[in-house]
């Protein structure tokens, strides 16, 4: 299970884009994978580390200082660069960039955990090594990240040396022109303390506004060949270790240079914690480490299990994609998953979301208590959502900020940011779907219901009773390219799921005697539940009886079409080459939208609606985002386009590996990843988990020619098989469950077949 690349020092844009490709990461920490020895003056590169959720605010100016417009934003920090290794054999440097580069390439194992370069290089003077750089950041130990050198001497004996860095005096990456990276650079992280104790060296820095202190932690071992270390020098702003020693012709010497982070967020003194977890690192050895990450990923690929049968190359990059959103995931409450994971400075390391309606249904059925993190996270916000309700006036609930890192709103342009309420809805939906995959009740009575009904709250306070409907106006929809308009559908219909799933939750906790506690903590009373489901089944659905559609909001279906097929290609994505106002006075979507409700909210609409719902939006959306095609896979596969349906998903599969978006140098697009998991498991197997239960009504692209995955529902393991023949169901562990195939009930006991109907379109 292995993505390997070779290796082009003379590109550039290549050298950028395997950085973001092959980065580290663990849900906790996540390392680039830039050069240790770097690369010359005038190549770029993004050279960075991150910790989720680590943050320092930055100012945002507004022209005009409008009431409750944001000025101040939080930002991703760049926490401090540890991977710096020089290699001098004699006299001679190390650099792919001199001497003769013989073979060389990049491997991301993701059976193992880890990354390498593997290089064959001949010195401008003839010195031939072996060169394998391994890095490793544990799923076991979440503030490790190690890298592990090793030298082999080919057609000579000599002395080499290493010089390892340790810096703090970094900045953030900064590009101006594009609204999807941070416009200026600032040194937001400031070292404040430097010491070495025996050959390791510590640097702690204090975020210049947020005040949270990062330590990072570094010390070396080296194996095979003899070895001393001749100087560690230490300051504020960063350490040099220098390692000196002598290589016999075809010896090797290996380097193994540990690295701890730690922050004053998770940690008391992160200092300590750093010093401890480095001690308890090198004490482990490298073959431990390893070792625990192996068993590690065994047990992740167990459960998250996925195949395809026909196509290698794209199996492989949907394993890709599902290791990539494994690296990306928070561990706690203190984080989440950004939209670039932590592989990146792309949207400045905000999370959105992405996270409830893209990526947290792969984990709720393959690694539950990562769902359960990551609902956490917005429960450790929601005092600051409340505050948010009430900047933008509403004197009840609680408003999810559409980008933050803390919990406060990093929107600067509202529109088509603060504008998109839906992400109540989102955070909502998110936890009644961990509910219904896993019947964890106990975390809806903690954590899940108080959600749920402070969002809901909120529609009742933007909402307005009209002519017997209850609207929403002033709201933007998912598609950016239409802002601020009135009963937008994918909005209206997820704020009606919220209200019915608030009185649900109501009285499954009053049944059950926990509701008194929480209804006095949040101050909650059985008229505001009777208002709820008013206003739940009043809820105004927008429909268009001569298209026989459901519109995106009131008034799109009055704008003037875009004409995309005569729009320049070197216009796309719009967003960089139109005016807003102009997009918003046209017919046209940069992702799905409704498409996106008529996969989310499918009950809510017949399939002929669907139908034809999905051919008009179809003709006039860019996909401009990256959470598009997905949506329009899933939705095709559900009425039986399948040449589209497969043609969608190809493109996200493929999206990151082959930068068709142009930007993954910025870091990996995680939705989409957790898009192409669903566009099999939802799209093509016609997976749906709703109160009545788990349903499938499977079907398989022409070019495969069977596919296998694994879910974990409500305990218990089931593997589904699908042929051109057979849709096959089996429980591998757990209780015996009831599932509906093809409309028919089933006790899945063991396992069981039923024979294959296409759909059609």
């Amino acid at each position: 299970m292995q993505y390997r690349k070779e290796i082009r020092p003379e590109d550039p844009g290549a050298l950028l884009l395997d950085e973001t490709i092959f980065h580290n990461a663990n849900g906790y920490l996540g390392v680039r994978s830039n050069f240790e020895e770097g690369y010359p003056e005038g190549i770029e590169s993004i050279r960075g580390s991150y910790i989720n959720g680590v943050y320092d605010f930055a100012g945002m100016k507004q022209a005009e200082k409008l009431y409750g417009l944001v000025e101040e934003k939080q930002t991703m920090l760049n926490v401090a660069d540890t991977q710096g290794i020089k290699l001098f054999l004699g006299g001679e440097e190390f650099s792919l960039f001199t001497g003769r580069l013989l073979k060389g390439e990049r491997i991301l194992d993701m059976k193992k955990g880890y990354t390498a370069r593997r290089m064959l290089w001949r010195s401008p003077r003839g010195k031939e090594v072996e060169i394998l750089i391994r890095r490793v950041a544990s799923f076991t130990r979440l503030p490790l990240f190690l890298i592990d050198y090793s030298v082999t001497a080919l057609n000579f004996q000599g002395n080499l040396r290493f010089v390892s860095t340790h810096r703090g005096d970094i900045k953030n990456y900064s590009k101006s022109g594009d609204p999807r990276v941070a416009a200026e650079s600032f040194r937001h992280l400031l070292p404040v303390r430097g010491r070495t104790e025996g050959a390791a060296s510590f640097i702690t820095s204090e975020a210049s506004k947020s005040g949270i202190l990062v330590c990072t932690a570094v010390d070396h071992v080296i194996e095979g060949g003899k070895a001393i270390t001749l100087s560690t020098e230490a300051s504020p702003g960063g350490a040099k270790t220098q390692i000196g020693g002598a290589l016999g012709k075809g010896k090797t010497l290996r380097l193994l240079k540990y690295s701890i982070f730690t922050d004053s967020l998770r940690r008391e003194d992160c200092e300590e914690a750093a010093g401890e977890e480095l001690r308890r690192a090198v004490e482990a050895g490298a073959d431990d480490i390893y070792r625990s990450q192996e068993e590690y990923l065994e047990e992740f690929w167990e459960s998250a299990f996925l195949e395809i049968d026909g196509d290698e190359k794209l199996s492989d990059a949907v394993k890709y994609n599902m290791y990539q959103l494994l690296q990306s995931a928070g561990r706690d409450d203190k984080g989440s998953i950004a939209a670039k994971g932590l592989s990146g400075e792309g949207y400045e390391g905000h999370f959105f979301w992405d996270t409830e309606m893209y990526i947290e249904p792969f984990f709720a059925l393959t690694r539950s208590a990562i769902c359960r993190n990551l609902i956490s996270y917005r429960y450790a916000i929601l005092d600051e959502a409340r505050k948010n309700a009430r900047i933008l006036g509403h004197k009840k609930g609680a408003l999810f900020p559409w980008r933050t890192i803390m919990g406060r709103e990093c929107s600067g342009y509202f529109p088509a940011g603060t504008a998109q309420y839906h992400i109540n809805g989102d955070v909502a939906w998110s936890v009644v779907s961990y509910y219904l995959a896993t019947e964890d009740f106990a975390f809806i009575a903690e954590k899940g219901a108080e959600i749920v009904f402070e969002c809901a709250r909120l529609w009742i306070d933007t909402g307005s009773w009209s002519q017997g409907t209850f609207q929403i106006h002033g709201v933007t929809g998912p598609d950016e390219y239409t802002c601020m308009v009135n009963n937008n559908y994918f909005t209206n219909l997820s704020a009606k799921f919220n209200l019915h799933w608030a009185v649900r939750f109501y009285h499954m906790l009053a049944d059950s005697g926990w509701i008194n506690p929480l209804a006095a903590r949040i101050g909650l009373v059985p008229e505001e539940i009777q208002t709820f489901s008013r206003a739940e089944k009043a809820m105004y659905i927008p429909y268009d009886a001569e298209l026989g559609i459901n519109p995106q909001d009131d008034s799109f279906l009055s704008k003037k079409k875009w004409d995309l097929a005569n729009t320049p290609k070197e216009d796309f994505p719009l967003l960089l080459h139109y005016h807003p106002l102009h997009l918003y006075r046209h017919q046209v979507c940069k992702q799905a939208d409704t498409v996106l409700a008529h996969f989310i909210f499918e009950d809510q609409q017949d399939p002929q609606t669907i139908q034809r719902s999905f051919l008009y939006y179809e003709k006039i959306t860019t996909h401009d985002s990256s959470l598009s095609t997905c949506i329009f896979s899933i939705v095709a596969s559900k009425l039986g386009y399948r040449e589209k349906a497969y043609r969608y998903f190809g493109d996200s599969a493929m999206l990151d590996l082959y930068n068709t978006h142009g930007n993954t140098m910025d870091g990996i697009h995680t939705a989409n990843m957790g898009g192409v998991w669903m566009a099999i498991v939802y799209g093509f197997a016609g997976l749906r988990i709703g109160e009545k239960g788990l349903s499938f009504d499977p079907d398989i692209p022409d070019p495969w020619r069977g596919y296998r995955f694994r879910i974990c529902y409500r305990g218990s393991r089931i593997q589904a098989a699908i042929t051109f023949s057979s849709a096959t169901f089996t429980l591998l562990s757990g209780a015996e469950k009831k599932i509906t195939v093809y409309g028919k009930t089933y006790t899945l006991a063991d396992s069981l077949s039923t024979a294959l109907k296409r759909r059609s379109g």
